[in-house]
């Protein structure tokens, strides 16, 4: 039996209307593409700390070796 839990209610996905069944498809492609934007979010902002630990590398280590303009 395929079941889901709503609001601590379980339901027998199969005996449900084809539209609920439909809007629990739509819910699960939101899960899923919430999860995999996390994801992506995690990549990009490990990302992000590579480029800034790569251009702190760059910079002198003396404030006044830098021409600031």
């Amino acid at each position: 039996m395929n079941t889901i839990n709503i609001d601590n209610k379980e339901f027998d996905v199969d005996a449900l209307s084809e539209n609920a069944k439909a809007q629990i498809i739509s819910l699960r492609s939101c899960d899923q593409r919430m999860q995999d934007l996390q994801q992506e979010l995690a990549i990009l902002q490990t990302a992000r700390n590579a480029y800034s630990n790569a251009l702190k590398a760059e910079l002198p280590d003396d404030a006044d070796d830098a021409t600031v303009k």
